[in-house]
């Protein structure tokens, strides 16, 4: 008995103090059993037990017996009661969210870091984006001038689709303006309500306005770290006129603006110590719902279940045998016509089953659809959200739909995000995203991946515009 009820946890215990008022029905009850005979304020008391008839009243008292239950089975339903552990839901984790910013001035073509600086940058985002994980995660770009790529998102797999779109030829000016960077960055942050941020830097060298900027952030609750490319040595490259330009990387004014914005500095490295130098690839998550459990494992915390709706079952039972005559048969019929409530509601999303709730069984659905998307099965995720509604599911579906290499689904799928959710930051950015990309695409041939990069493709041919992916 003392195993069980150490097995035992209540998700709502203040609702336990519901039992009390089980003594105060009892004395009701009672009480005003003992005030039900008329004859009391008639006859005298000690002539009243030799005039009327003494009979036990066993319907009566069963009667009351039967909502103590029934109130006792309220009060435990209501408490929560759990002895079966599960995984926490992940909708109960946050994280600090991330904004990424890379340079992409003329100066990011040179050769220093074969064979070149922006390649070698596209490929380390490539990786961060891919050891992130979850986690809120914005892309933004910068030169004379910063735009937004993409705002904050959880999707941040999605962020790779951007970066074969970035290169110096989309900006509209030539410059290294970090600190209109992390002016950009803070601003995202803010607009998102995020009170803790991680901003990275992506650079070769820092002047005093963006030292200055990055102070700033600090003090506003957010950390910026710089990642530095290139080498001391430098090299050369052309300018936005033609002109040949010399560039090295200036690792000190990096690390005093690591130093001024409260992060780290680290050098681009072709392995990952410059990712776990600067510690953005790993998420600080917090549970914020469900009770956390030793022994959680690798899949994460657990949480107790709430079984109480097996208290609701005998619940009905006792409230149904309450009725007087022919009630009973009513109630039946009132029962059997709770099923078809759902049906003469419009339904579009899932059909419940008798285990579960209609917005259950869409949950399931979605959450297996994200599983089968982080395990790279696309058209598995893609087949779970294609029978969800909402703008939610509309979205994760065109997501899915770009990985595959499907783009026109991919469009019609952000486009019904759009009917069902108009200005929806994501769904926007994708979508721009993705018709870039399909314009970019040549129709298929022998021996060719549609999903594969165009050849001979201009760098600047119908890529679009760092702003164009949501509003700055």
């Amino acid at each position: 008995m003392s195993g069980l009820l150490e097995g035992l946890h209540f998700a709502r215990p203040l609702w336990l103090w519901g039992l009390l008022a089980l003594p105060v029905l009892v004395g009701c009850c009672w009480a005003r059993r003992r005030n039900a005979s008329v004859w009391r304020s008639a006859i005298d008391a000690h002539l009243l037990p030799h005039l009327i008839e003494r009979r036990v009243d066993r319907g009566g008292w069963l009667g009351l017996l039967g909502w103590l239950l029934a109130a006792l089975c309220a009060v435990i339903a209501l408490a929560g009661p759990g002895w079966r552990q599960v995984p926490a839901s992940l909708q109960g984790v946050t994280s600090t969210p991330l904004v990424v910013a890379l340079e992409l001035s003329t100066a990011t073509n040179a050769g220093d870091l074969p064979p070149s600086r922006l390649l070698q940058a596209r490929a380390k985002l490539a990786a961060l984006f891919t050891a992130r994980g979850a986690g809120e995660t914005a892309l933004l770009v910068f030169a004379d001038d910063a735009f937004t790529v993409a705002p904050l998102t959880e999707d941040v797999a999605n962020l790779t689709l951007y970066l074969d779109a970035l290169s110096p030829d989309i900006m509209p000016a030539d410059g290294q303006r970090a600190d209109r960077a992390i002016e950009h960055a803070t601003r995202l942050l803010r607009q998102r309500g995020a009170t803790q941020g991680a901003i990275l830097l992506l650079a070769s060298e820092a002047d005093g306005a963006a030292i200055a900027e990055a102070a700033t952030a600090a003090r506003m609750g957010y950390r910026v770290s710089a990642l530095g490319l290139g080498t001391p040595e430098g090299a050369a490259h052309r300018d936005s006129t033609g002109g040949l330009a010399h560039t090295r990387l200036d690792a000190a004014s990096l690390e005093a603006l690591a130093a001024a914005g409260g992060g780290r500095y680290a050098r681009l490295t072709a392995d990952e110590t410059d990712l776990r130098t600067l510690d953005v690839q790993a998420t600080r998550a917090d549970t914020t719902r469900g009770d956390a459990v030793p022994g959680a494992g690798e899949n994460g915390a657990l949480r107790w279940a709430d079984q109480g709706y097996w208290f609701v079952l005998p619940l009905l039972v006792l409230v149904l045998l309450a009725f007087r005559r022919g009630g009973a048969l009513a109630a039946l019929a009132c029962v059997a016509l709770l099923p078809m409530l759902p049906a003469l509601a419009q339904n579009t999303g899932p059909e419940g089953t008798p285990w579960r709730r209609p917005d259950q069984v869409a949950h399931a659905r979605m959450a297996e659809g994200t599983e089968a998307y982080r395990a790279g099965r696309y058209a598995d995720a893609a087949q779970h959200w294609a029978t969800l509604p909402g703008a939610e599911a509309a979205y994760n579906r065109g997501n899915a739909l770009a990985k595959q290499g499907d783009l026109d689904a991919a469009i019609d799928a952000y486009d019904a995000a759009l009917r069902l959710r108009p200005g929806m930051a994501d769904a926007e950015a994708n979508r721009a995203a993705v018709e870039a990309a399909r314009r970019r695409t040549p129709p298929p041939g022998p021996g060719r991946d549609p999903r594969a990069p165009p050849r001979g493709q201009p760098q600047d041919g119908g890529r679009p515009s760092p702003g164009d992916g949501a509003p700055s």
